[in-house]
């Protein structure tokens, strides 16, 4: 007997039809000898539709409500399916998050699991009994209730798998596993049998709305193995682990993007050294994320520094620009929009040079211009024009072998 979590998605559990079939799910794993604890997430659209609600009833509401309110929608989905896991036969007890244990900083909107005292969770399991726990929530130290932020129940799956000491963390979803990349966009794209979790941080990171950085980023730390499986059919999904086989040696693994990236450019009639860091700092004060970073220094070209930001952003970003425009000391700022950042991920790159070159000749070959790169040790990632994203990737995709045969 091995003790494993599964956790439910929006998607999986979005009507009274879906919680059944995530029921039989449960009972099978039961079945087969398992203890289970379940993580799950409010039913479909619900945290969108509560959000409107508090938007007509009050446009400046302040987060600690906001907290109270959304995490009525988790709360609804456990109770749900407790029902309906009692249904197939099985006992069933539901908790909220800070029922379960689930203590994080005094944050909220966006707080981060501190511990998880999990003596209740077990002490259900052993009695024999599935334990139903909301994600996305616990409390403070206080007392208070507090949310994790988007893809929350992913890292509360994460986190109570680890404190129950469970063999694997089941993340289940509306896809098939992770692919090579997105199928939607790539008929050809494969299901990845396993990836790293460097990989998969890396490819979380860079847009693909599978799994949540910060839960992957917790299980690599604790070495917990995840899995992505399927909630509407049967399927083994893809492991996430440290070690993996690479299939048929490739090199590249996947292929991310993200659409509406816009290149700001800051400009100076002379050098400036400190100019960087007055900048970024400014910006990170004003919490605008600044992903690839160009600095430009030459004689007879005038001084600038480029940087790409997402759309949403992009008024943030223009507003701390001019309201510091003096103390920055930069003579004027220009940017372009209708850009699209791609990127190439796979550990084997790591030992494999002319990983970049290779890409860059891809999207030569493809008529794809290059505005901005950014390398590490297992990604090469690209701005492009928006209207070419998909012909780069198509190309990208096919010429690294990743195509479907």
């Amino acid at each position: 007997m091995v003790r494993i979590v599964m956790k439910f998605g929006g998607t999986s559990v979005a009507n009274p039809e879906r919680i059944a079939r995530a029921a039989k799910l449960v009972q099978g794993e039961v079945n087969r000898g398992n203890q289970v604890a379940v993580i799950v997430s409010a039913m479909g659209k619900t945290t969108d539709d509560l959000l409107k609600l508090a938007v007509e009833v009050n446009p400046k509401a302040g987060r600690r409500e906001l907290d109270m309110l959304l995490a009525t929608g988790e709360q609804v989905t456990a109770s749900l399916l407790a029902m309906a896991i009692a249904a197939e036969g099985l006992e069933a007890r539901s908790y909220t998050g800070w029922q379960a244990g689930v203590t994080t900083e005094s944050v909220h909107g966006n707080a981060r699991i501190e511990q998880v005292h999990a003596d209740k969770i077990v002490t259900t399991l052993e009695s024999g009994a599935v334990a139903v726990i909301t994600g996305f929530q616990g409390a403070d130290s206080s007392g208070e209730l507090t949310t994790l932020g988007r893809g929350g129940s992913d890292t509360s799956a994460v986190a109570i798998a680890i404190a129950i000491d469970a063999a694997i963390c089941d993340i289940y979803t509306d896809v098939e596993g992770v692919f090579t990349t997105d199928p939607r966009l790539i008929r050809q794209a494969k299901m990845l049998k396993e990836i790293s979790y460097d990989e998969m941080l890396e490819i979380a990171n860079l847009g693909a709305g599978v799994l949540h950085p910060r839960a992957v980023e917790f299980a690599k730390n604790h070495q917990m193995p995840l899995r992505v499986r399927p909630a509407h059919m049967e399927g083994e999904g893809t492991i996430i682990k440290e070690e993996i086989d690479l299939e048929n040696n490739l090199i590249v693994r996947g292929i991310a993007f993200e659409r509406d990236i816009i290149r700001i450019t800051v400009m100076y009639d002379v050098p400036y050294n400190g100019s960087l860091a007055n900048i970024f700092t400014a910006l990170a004060n004003h919490h605008v994320n600044v992903d690839i970073i160009v600095q430009t220094i030459m004689e007879g070209v005038q001084p600038s520094v480029s940087f790409s930001i997402k759309k949403e952003d992009f008024a943030e970003a223009i507003n701390v620009l001019e309201t510091e425009k003096e103390a920055l000391g930069y003579s004027r700022a220009d940017f372009e929009v209708g850009l699209a950042k791609v990127s190439i991920v796979g550990s084997g790159m790591v030992s494999n040079p002319g990983v970049a070159a290779q890409m860059f000749e891809i999207l030569r070959g493809a008529s794809v211009p290059v505005k901005m790169v950014s390398t590490s040790e297992i990604k090469v990632s690209v701005v492009i024009p928006e209207s070419d994203m998909e012909i780069a990737v198509a190309a990208l995709h096919k010429q690294f072998g990743l195509d479907a045969n």
